[in-house]
């Protein structure tokens, strides 16, 4: 076996070990034997290999860079080979910030695929060129495409399993875009019976984490937040077991739930050093909107837009920021200029989401300027179009910004606006936003919703010297006395109450209140405060664009300088947050003891699902762990907990 061979056989066994650097230490290798070798075409494919573990496992750009550049430039002048696919789309399509980019290079691998006969390269061409024309406008095209590939995914026509994981990924993240849960959920089952879909650890876990993404931004729009937050903390949670540095889709699509509710901090522990993925962008920029942190959302989306170029299915909702950015400065001009882009970009697409936004944004622009008519007539038309899209929550809110304008002018017409927007609410699961409850209430308007009523069931905890016993209708089990159980009856006795560690420790070991606390023992200080939070937030944007801008002029020392840095900072902030995004103090008593309580929750959880499986699932939704825990029971709860002593 020859030392290029030997090299990446090794590379293969590290790989399957889990163990990264190793990875890359044989693949590096292998690049420098095969060069010697004269072997170009190889040297290339280990090169992409390498670039994609950087940018892909490591989430570092910077470094990933200069291995694609050196693959792309080792294949160049060779004659049309089938190596010149592989380079051209090694990454996953959702990786690629510009569309007609990918849609280029989807085009060059597919000639390669099916002028070789690779049906592995053909399936990936086929996926990456799907997303490239949904992100695009074609949303037709690019479906149809997709459903291609998925047909080729789900026939075992390929063994490369890298491919079909890569090509799924692209067809969840068009179905995201598109917010069509539909075609997602039809294509699921079938990739679940095939195996490429499913809880087991690697690609099958990553791709279901993809799935349960899209779903719950689906739930999100349709007005469900609960069912939403379900199925998005449950898909965070079981990625984070199974594959903890592959777990992006659902932090990312719960922190744009997160900032919906208003749990802003929440949102931004979520999202902290993940914004180098362009999905996480787009919330991040509405984080900042939200936070009224102007500048930092309008550098944030300028980033985004400058990435995506031309894009029609993100770059709206980029410019939607912009436009509010720019309303909130006072500077209607630039508005305006923002809103022409994003009406260009939306023009002819069959996205109501999108049109349906760029409605309430185009009104709100002529409302800055005095237009009040055009802008109730352009919401009025907005609504015509949205009859029988089954989107309630963006027509309540259309209801709601109409209201808003008539209110002063015709106060009747402004009521009938409101009555209609009240309607839709009382059948949504949502957080009213403070100021759309403020106007429903000027009105005269309930905005509390009505919950069906479901038969509900109560289950006990009760102590019994060592024991404890747990009831639900006619079975009852006897547990052990632990700690966990302790802590968890602490929680269920005061719903909806947040409990520090240090509390439940100390109540647990009978000691006084009013004593010594020690939630400040052996801390040495927050992580960071709210002003070196704020500094860290504005330096990291600007690291952000001062790579994109090294990366373009192929500066990649002075891109990995920057890096570097970036890398620290991100670190940094992202150990300031803790439960909420909460400070976390350093070294401290109350961090050692948030993982001891933790711990031994999660133990005593267990212990009751597996005793008492339905009840049991319910209390392990409802209990939050953390520096702050609490039993937090839902109204639609079928059971709900109490302790008894």
């Amino acid at each position: 076996m020859g030392e290029a061979a030997a090299a990446l056989l090794r590379a293969d066994e590290a790989w399957a070990a889990g163990d990264l650097d190793a990875h890359v230490v044989h693949l590096s290798a292998a690049v420098r034997a095969q060069t010697a070798e004269g072997d170009n075409r190889a040297a290339a494919m280990a090169c992409a290999r390498l670039g994609d573990v950087f940018h892909t496992c490591m989430g570092n750009r910077t470094a990933a860079r200069p291995w694609f550049v050196r693959a792309e430039r080792l294949v160049a002048d060779e004659e049309p080979c089938i190596e010149q696919g592989w380079v051209a789309l090694i990454l996953i399509g959702c990786y690629f910030d510009d569309p007609y980019d990918l849609k280029a290079r989807a085009e060059l691998a597919l000639d390669r695929a099916r002028r070789f006969g690779d049906t592995g390269l053909e399936l990936k061409a086929l996926a990456d060129g799907g997303l490239a024309r949904v992100q695009a406008g074609d949303i037709d095209a690019g479906m149809a495409l997709l459903d291609e590939a998925m047909a080729l995914a789900s026939s075992g026509v390929t063994d490369n399993a890298d491919a079909v994981g890569k090509s799924v990924c692209s067809f969840y993240t068009a179905c995201w875009y598109a917010v069509d849960f539909e075609r997602a959920a039809s294509w699921t089952e079938v990739l679940r019976r095939r195996g490429i879909v499913g809880p087991s650890p690697g690609g099958p876990a990553v791709l279901l984490s993809h799935c349960d993404s899209v779903k719950g931004v689906l739930l999100c729009h349709a007005g469900r937040w609960t069912d939403a937050e379900e199925v998005l903390v449950s898909a965070y949670s079981s990625i984070e077991e199974a594959m903890p540095a592959m777990s992006w889709h659902p932090p990312i699509a719960l922190a744009e739930l997160r900032i919906l509710q208003g749990r802003l901090d929440e949102a931004e522990a979520l999202l902290v050093g993940k914004d180098h993925h362009i999905q996480a962008l787009l919330p991040t920029a509405r984080l900042y909107l939200a936070r009224g942190q102007l500048d930092l959302a309008r550098a944030a989306a300028q980033r985004g837009l400058r990435l995506i170029a031309g894009d029609r299915v993100r770059g709206p909702v980029l410019l939607g920021v912009l436009v509010e950015v720019e309303l909130g400065r006072g500077d209607v001009d630039r508005a305006a200029e923002a809103m022409a882009d994003l009406d260009a970009r939306v023009a002819g697409l069959s996205l109501p989401v999108l049109s349906g936004e760029a409605a309430r944004l185009r009104a709100r622009v002529l409302a800055a300027r005095g237009d009040d008519e055009a802008a109730a007539e352009c919401l009025r038309a907005a609504l015509a179009h949205l009859a029988g899209a089954n989107l309630p929550l963006l027509t309540m809110n259309l209801h709601v910004e109409l209201a808003r304008l008539l209110e002063k002018a015709d106060p009747a017409a402004a009521l009938l606006e409101a009555r209609a927007a009240t309607a839709l609410l009382s059948r949504l699961d949502v957080v009213l936003a403070p100021a759309d409850r403020d106007l429903l209430d000027r009105f005269g308007l309930a905005t509390d919703q009505p919950r069906q009523e479901t038969e509900c069931r109560v289950a006990v905890l009760t102590r019994d010297n060592g024991w404890w016993t747990a009831t639900c209708g006619v079975t009852s089990v006897r547990l052990r006395d632990t700690k966990g159980l302790r802590y968890l009856a602490g929680l269920i006795a005061r719903p909806g109450t947040e409990r520090h560690v240090i509390d439940l420790v100390d109540e647990d070991e009978g000691l006084s209140p009013g004593g010594l606390d020690r939630r400040q023992l052996g801390h040495a200080g927050p992580h960071a405060d709210a002003k070196t939070r704020n500094a860290y937030r504005d330096r990291i944007v600007a690291l952000r664009d001062q790579i994109e801008d090294a990366l373009a002029v192929e500066d990649d020392e002075r891109a990995v300088t920057l890096q570097t840095e970036l890398d620290t900072i991100v670190a940094e902030l992202a150990r300031s947050f803790g439960l909420g995004g909460r400070e976390r103090w350093a070294s401290s008593a109350a961090e050692k003891a948030r993982l001891n309580v933790t711990r031994a929750l999660r133990s005593a959880l267990g212990k009751l699902a597996e005793a008492l499986p339905d009840a049991g699932s319910v209390l392990d939704r409802r209990v939050r762990t953390g520096a702050f825990c609490a039993y937090q029971p839902h109204p639609d709860d079928q059971i709900t907990w109490t302790v008894q002593s």
